[in-house]
């Protein structure tokens, strides 16, 4: 772990773009999702903020939190298990002031008395849509020599056509940067223009005193969200810096999406580009070393810890525990912890979330557009 500690602590929203996702997050949150074989998507952001020193995060959690709070625990893989400040898992009703949020505004509004409480001067804040190694040294550092009010970071990418396509009303909202000489002179909100953008990835730094400031004033007047109604009028008023990320990342915005990113670690570029620099920690199982039974054949595939393999696997992304049984065929799959895949099945572009069970000869077959989904413990 990085010991050395800045001046400032970490804000997480675990639960933004949910609504995307709903084949993996009708019983847990964005954050909780398993990602590259062995981790959650939160763990990302989560390490980031550790490597560079933050030693005080709060998740404020709007619902489906239990996976989460199983993964998390107590935070000792982070290093978090502190007795001052450490992780802090914030869920609805805690106090009386912590409701149901819908936007940052709210999220932020229902937590006012613990930031008044803190001492450190910065805030970064964060969703848990894209796996990113992000350097927030670097971030917090560009934020106090440019003198800036808030920074938010973007990475020069096309617009998913998801975002494209979703619908606002489920608070899906998406950001492009109008961009001069460092500063934002512009936020587009659901853009649909083609091509490479300025594309936000929601990350922002801010000095806790500005955003209990800019906090206060827009919850009395029924404000929501964190760019829309506070940044984006006040572009003028407010110097607001972008932080260009060059870096590898991975966001996810529907289930295509989801197995895209995954099956793209196959490479081995992607993989070091994701992974290189700082460690990504995640939560420890202790579990027995992959097993190769006599006959296995595997080809291309990341296999996490704890699973047997006895039949043919390509293409494949498996995460812990997983059995694929003698006489199986699993291709182009993205197959998530504890699933068993009986003799003779045969998988193609097949997603499976944790635990289940594909009896024997069964064939399922989806499409690299159209990837199959087995949701949480189901029996086929």
């Amino acid at each position: 772990m990085v010991n050395s500690n800045v001046d400032a602590l970490g804000i997480i929203f675990p639960n933004s773009y949910d609504s995307l996702l709903p084949e993996l997050t009708s019983e847990r949150l964005m954050a909780s999702i398993p990602f590259a074989s062995r981790y959650r998507m939160i763990d990302f952001i989560l390490s980031g903020m550790v490597n560079c020193g933050i030693d005080n995060i709060s998740i404020v959690v709007r619902k489906n939190y239990h996976s989460l709070l199983d993964h998390l625990g107590s935070g000792r893989e982070w290093d978090l298990a502190r007795k001052n400040g450490g992780l802090n898992i914030i869920p609805p009703y805690a106090q009386k002031a912590v409701k149901i949020y819908h936007g940052r505004v709210e999220a932020l509004a229902s937590i006012l008395a613990f930031l008044k409480s803190q001492k450190e001067k910065y805030v970064v804040m964060s969703d848990t849509n894209t796996a990113a190694n992000f350097d927030f040294s670097s971030f917090i550092e560009a934020h106090i020599d440019s003198g800036a009010d808030v920074t938010v970071a973007y990475a020069k990418e096309e617009i998913p056509a998801k975002a494209v396509t979703a619908n606002p009303t489920n608070e899906n909202f998406w950001y492009t940067l109008g961009i001069d000489n460092g500063r934002v002179k512009e936020i587009q909100i659901n853009p649909k223009e083609p091509g490479i953008q300025n594309f936000s990835m929601n990350i922002y730094v801010i000095s806790r005193e500005l955003l209990i400031e800019q906090i206060e004033a827009a919850y009395v007047k029924g404000y929501i969200y964190f760019e829309r109604d506070i940044l984006e009028p006040q572009l003028d008023k407010l110097n607001v810096q972008a932080y260009l990320y060059e870096g590898y990342s991975a966001r996810i915005c529907d289930m295509k999406s989801y197995f895209d990113e995954n099956m793209k670690l196959l490479d081995a570029k992607n993989l070091d580009a994701l992974f290189e620099g700082n460690p990504i920690y995640t939560k420890i199982r202790d579990d027995h070393p992959t097993r190769y039974i006599t006959g296995a054949k595997v080809k291309n595939a990341m296999v996490a810890d704890g699973c047997i393999i006895e039949g043919e696997v390509e293409n494949c992304i498996l995460f812990r525990g997983v059995e694929v049984r003698a006489g199986a065929k699993v291709k182009n799959c993205v197959l998530m912890q504890d699933s068993v895949i009986e003799g003779d099945a045969r998988l193609e572009y097949v997603v499976s979330d944790k635990n289940v069970h594909v009896t024997e000869g069964k064939e399922i077959k989806g499409t690299d557009t159209f990837p199959v989904f087995i949701a949480k413990g189901q029996t086929v």
